[in-house]
């Protein structure tokens, strides 16, 4: 049976800056970011439209002189969707909706869209619900203005009101059975990430489609899913990483410790709160690792906007101490010598890659060692004769450098940090 191709849907943008106001300004940068996530959503964008005032208008946020602008183009060419850059009150989404006469969504609506579209496990599933749910409550009152329009006037009310609180009831227990369902995923998570305290921890965090599940394929030969889409990674993909590093062509004696490294959901400008707060368990991951490597698309020319989007994000979720090594990738696509030179200026210890050439790679593998290797210092630890595995144990979290065999023990001499060294002395 021959398959039927979904018709894409002609789509227009709309962005709405203020120049008085920072936290709603928005560049023209802006829509070709929104443009490459309706794109993403299977979407046809065939228009932008961007308006810039000093005026806040609080019933169609662009104006209605610009609303009738977009209407006039939606009607004359058959636009079934219009995606605003803005997050929109359910106010404004009515009276946009009743103005243009065609489905109107916020970036944040579109961003949920893609997130349930690539949600593949059922933790992210429950998960992504969970924010669409919590992000659809509090504009439930906008899909039940039928009701006015059908019956009119005297009598509206009652039954209005009461299919709004019937919807919102049910979403209230739904939600509340997400949470708990979500509470058992972290539970479980928290028993994995227990076992796993032993182990060098890095995360790999930053933008949306920087580069992060290929820099883990080409560290760890991973194989995980790789696209030029955003947000084509949502769950957590957790591998071994072997530093074996070599020079010119020789291989160096491999580090002994085992280290894990985490792939994680990539970031955006303006990504739902609901989301962050949903995802929560997926970036304990981040939260609990030894080491942070922000990967940035060094190709981007906005990518210094980019950096502050996923630093800002790291503070929101209690990250922002977190030791973090700028890994530039796609840094092939630079011709300019110079910009590199200043880059390598201004973000000190940072690192010029290209996950998808593997060049480099083994600078970043040693500025992770030297990471790992931070305040190590020599200790000696005295042990039983037959205890193999305490020894095993020392061989995993340290570099061992002599092993003196006594009559009745063994005394093993190592380089450490601080927290190993500690977690050994209570299990000798």
């Amino acid at each position: 049976m021959k398959e039927t191709r979904k018709e894409k849907e002609k789509t227009v943008l709309v962005c709405y800056s203020n120049r008085r106001d920072r936290k709603n300004y928005h560049s023209e940068n802006s829509l070709e970011e929104l443009k490459f996530l309706a794109e993403t959503a299977g979407a046809e964008v065939v228009k932008t439209f961007y308006q810039e005032n000093d005026v806040y208008d609080a019933r169609y946020m662009i104006g209605k002189g610009k609303a009738e602008e977009v209407s006039a183009y939606a009607d004359e060419n058959k636009i079934s969707l219009v995606i605003f850059e803005n997050e929109l009150a359910y106010t404004q989404l009515r009276n946009l909706e009743q103005k243009i006469k065609c489905k109107i969504l916020d970036k944040s609506n579109l961003i949920l869209d893609i997130f349930a579209s690539n949600a593949r496990t059922a933790q992210a599933k429950l998960q992504v619900e969970l924010a669409q749910l919590e992000y659809t409550l509090p504009r439930l009152t906008r899909q039940w203005t039928h009701l006015s329009k059908q019956l009119g006037g005297i009598g509206t009310k009652g039954p209005g009101e009461t299919q709004i609180e019937t919807d919102r009831r049910m979403i209230g227990k739904r939600i509340s059975l997400l949470k708990e369902k979500l509470l058992k995923v972290d539970e479980q998570r928290k028993t994995q990430s227990g076992e796993r305290k032993n182990f060098f921890r890095i995360s790999l965090v930053g933008y949306t489609n920087a580069g992060k599940s290929t820099l883990l394929n080409t560290l760890t030969n991973a194989g995980v899913y790789v696209e030029n889409k955003l947000f084509a990674t949502l769950d957590t993909s957790t591998k071994t990483l072997k530093l074996n590093i070599s020079e010119k062509g020789k291989k160096v004696t491999k580090f002994p410790k085992k280290v894990l490294i985490s792939d994680t959901v990539g970031f955006i400008k303006n990504l739902p709160h609901d989301l962050i707060e949903s995802f929560k368990s997926t970036l304990s991951e981040v939260i609990e690792s030894d080491l942070l490597l922000h990967v940035i698309d060094v190709s981007n020319s906005n990518f210094p906007e980019q950096i502050e989007v996923v630093r800002n994000t790291l503070e929101e979720i209690g990250a922002k101490d977190k030791t973090v090594i700028n890994v530039f990738n796609k840094s092939d696509m630079l011709e300019n010598a110079s910009f590199i030179s200043h880059l390598k200026s201004e973000y000190k210890d940072s690192v010029f890659i290209s996950a998808e050439k593997g060049l480099n790679i083994n600078a970043l593998l040693e500025k992770i060692k030297k990471e790992l290797t931070k305040g190590n210092t020599e200790r000696t630890l005295k042990l039983k004769a037959d205890d193999h595995k305490k020894v095993s144990m020392i061989y995993k979290l340290a570099e061992v450098s002599k092993v003196k065999y006594l009559k009745n023990s063994i005394k093993v001499t190592f380089k450490t940090n601080d927290k190993n060294y500690s977690f050994l002395e209570k299990i000798v």
